[in-house]
């Protein structure tokens, strides 16, 4: 057995056999100088587990979207990953367009695909928009690179011209499925004679190339991710690299592009990973180094389906829609399949570079919580600079119609209460309608607020009244939260009431509602509003005053004698 070693990590053990060469060169003048390869090999390509320090700097990974749709939430994490391994390591973050479906590629999904990596934050080392020395970075206007490592390959017999129609090729299809055999290629062409290629070339028949793949043998690689993964030979049969209209196959794209640009490590999604065969033999016969691989698992849906349109929103874009941040995006994304080791989940970009590594990837499915984002969404919300939050959410609020301003002292102290409610800058706009309305006669009339009426609730709001109506209330709400929480006290000494007893029954009036935020904090923050003028008259806020005279109007006596009236709170003020 001859052995030979290529790379560090890759070696290739030829098997010699009986049997006729498998390569023939187009012209009959000149024969193979490869001659010794039969058509029984195996092909083992290893990762070694200790790379020196000068081969972690020539680091360079690639993200190679294809432009004919969204970015995927998929397609978004394993960027990801190649990201934070390139930044980890000191490496190239490479971005290509695999743009050859002619058909499907648009330069809107090339745009949007641009713009939403950047919104992630993962700005490419080379690519479209920067350049670099292995371009050009789209694969639309590499053709001229294809032929000409096609015509490579032509030459040294590791590829052959097939004239076969379509319907010749049906047949053989149908011939094998019919045995149960794999749909490999079975024509004369493997073996045509240079006169019979030189016949249907004269004839102008369209032909394609075809890689002369063993008939025997086997490849195997160590994933990075998955572990040791082989594949037998003789499943695969003589596959296309370029089409009869001139255009590359993907599978030759992508070998040829991710080796001239010298990429070392190819990290991308599971399924990908049967590519893997086809790309290994047109590596080993163009004489390229293999660089190392690592299939990322996929991104499944909680009925552990491949998560798709059906289940929601997928795409980076229509989170980027839905109020989500960029960096909550990236960190959920990370948390997908891989973990730090510890309980921790809260990252930022750059604490993930410092702790990513490739041998922490988990092999198995990720479900994708929507819920879980959501709250992560919220964290990351909640831990942004006040003055970021504050014109974030006061923007909102204002395009929103809801208040007439987007700053100031209201919104500050408005954020600083609803905040920990809120999870996406969207959800602001409920919290604060929800802390203006006044659903009172709906609270009243439900299972719930029985207890609080059978507790002397209507006493509690006689005498409420009593200190709204000398000023006693509202001149304690002039000292804020201070003023409220002294009038507050005294208030329960004077009804001999205190904790739930006393602060129920008062959230329920003030408020209209049986839960909420602070309750001392939300009042003293509606009287504000009340004498700001802050709140858009449109928006439905039920002031202060308001509430009171709706107050002083109940028929307590319906309530009690289990006659709730049904009026909405709005209706009632106006």
């Amino acid at each position: 057995m001859a052995s030979m070693v290529g790379t560090p990590w890759l070696r290739i053990r030829v098997l010699p056999e009986l049997g006729c060469p498998i390569f023939r060169q187009s012209s009959l003048s000149h024969r193979l100088s490869i001659s010794h390869l039969r058509r029984s090999f195996s092909i083992s390509a290893r990762a070694d587990s200790a790379r020196s320090k000068s081969n972690d700097e020539r680091v360079r990974v690639r993200f190679a979207p294809s432009p004919t749709g969204n970015l995927h939430v998929g397609g978004a994490r394993t960027a990801l990953f190649n990201y934070l391994f390139a930044r980890s390591k000191g490496g190239k973050f490479i971005l290509r367009i695999e743009d050859t479906d002619l058909e499907r590629s648009t330069k809107e999904s090339e745009e949007a695909l641009l713009r939403d990596l950047t919104w992630l934050g993962l700005g490419w080392d080379e690519g479209p928009g920067i350049g670099g020395d292995y371009g050009p970075y789209r694969q639309s206007e590499r053709n001229a690179l294809y032929k000409q490592y096609a015509e490579k390959l032509l030459e040294s017999g590791y590829v052959y011209r097939c004239f076969c129609s379509n319907e010749e090729l049906e047949r053989m299809k149908e011939i094998a499925k019919l045995k149960g055999l794999p749909p490999v290629y079975t024509g004369k062409w493997v073996d045509a004679s240079d006169e019979e290629v030189q016949k249907e070339l004269e004839k102008g028949t369209p032909f394609t190339y075809r890689f002369r793949v063993p008939k025997e043998g086997s490849l195997k690689i160590n994933d990075l991710i998955r572990g040791e993964v082989s594949w037998s030979l003789d499943t695969l049969g003589d596959f296309v690299i370029m089409r009869s209209n001139g255009q590359p196959v993907y599978n030759f794209c992508v070998t040829v592009d991710d080796a001239t640009m010298a990429i070392s490590h190819v990290i991308r999604a599971e399924e990908h990973l049967p590519n893997t065969l086809r790309q290994a033999l047109i590596y080993k016969a163009l004489g390229f180094p293999m660089p190392y691989f690592a299939h990322v698992s996929l991104i499944l849906a909680p009925d552990r389906s491949k998560l798709s349109k059906r289940h929601g929103a997928t795409s980076v874009g229509q989170f980027r829609e839905m109020g989500y941040l960029p960096q909550a995006m990236v960190n959920y994304l990370a948390l997908l399949g891989w973990g730090d080791g510890t309980e921790n989940e809260f990252f930022i970009l750059e604490q993930l570079v410092e702790k990513f590594t490739i041998e922490r990837v988990n092999k198995s499915g990720a479900i994708f919580d929507s819920t879980k984002l959501r709250w992560m969404n919220g964290q990351h919300l909640r831990s942004l600079p006040s003055d970021v939050l504050n014109k974030l959410i006061g923007d909102c609020w204002k395009s929103t119609g809801i208040l007439i301003e987007s700053e100031g002292q209201f919104v500050e102290e408005a954020i600083a209460l609803l905040k920990d409610g809120i999870e996406l800058i969207s959800d602001s706009e409920k919290a604060l309608s929800n802390l203006l309305s006044y659903p009172l006669y709906a609270t009243l009339a439900s299972a719930e607020a029985k207890s609080i009426l059978e507790d002397g609730l209507s006493e509690v709001a006689a005498r409420l009244l009593a200190a709204y109506e000398n000023g006693e209330f509202s001149n304690a709400l002039e000292e804020g939260h201070i003023g409220w929480q002294k009038w507050v006290k005294g208030f329960g000494k004077s009804l001999k009431r205190k904790g739930k007893s006393l602060f129920m029954p008062l959230r329920v009036l003030l408020t209209g509602k049986l839960h909420g935020p602070e309750m001392g904090l939300s009042v003293v923050l509606l009287h504000r509003a009340g004498i700001s003028g802050v709140v858009n008259p449109q928006a439905g806020f039920v002031t202060l005053d308001e509430r009171f005279k709706m107050l002083k109007s109940v028929d307590w006596e319906s309530f009690k004698a289990d006659q709730p009236t049904m009026e909405p709170a709005t209706s009632a003020a106006q």
